[in-house]
C-alpha cells in the first residue's frame, strides 16, 4: 500500500516518514490524487471501491486504506 501511495498520491512528505495513522490529506493528498490512487489500487488488487468506500475517511491514512482494501478483497 505504501508503494502505491508513494507512486500515486504525490504527497508533500515522503511516505516513509509518515506513520500508518498519519493523515494523508495533511501530508498533501488532494482530491485528484485520491482518484488516481483509487484507480491504481483497483488495478493492483483487481477490486472496485463500492459507494460506501468512496469517503474521505477511506483515504485518510495508510491504516484506513489498508482496512478498506482488506474488506473489499474478502468480499470479492
Amino acid at each position: 500500500m505504501r508503494q502505491l501511495i508513494a507512486s500515486y498520491a504525490k504527497l508533500n512528505s515522503d511516505i516513509s516518514e509518515l506513520n500508518d495513522d498519519s493523515n494523508l490529506f495533511d501530508a498533501g493528498l488532494t482530491s485528484l490524487n485520491t482518484v488516481n490512487l483509487m484507480l491504481a489500487i483497483e488495478d493492483e488488487f483487481d477490486i472496485e471501491f463500492d459507494d460506501d468506500s468512496l469517503r474521505r475517511e477511506t483515504f485518510q491514512s495508510v491504516d484506513a486504506l489498508t482496512a478498506v482494501v482488506s474488506d473489499l478483497l474478502q468480499t470479492a
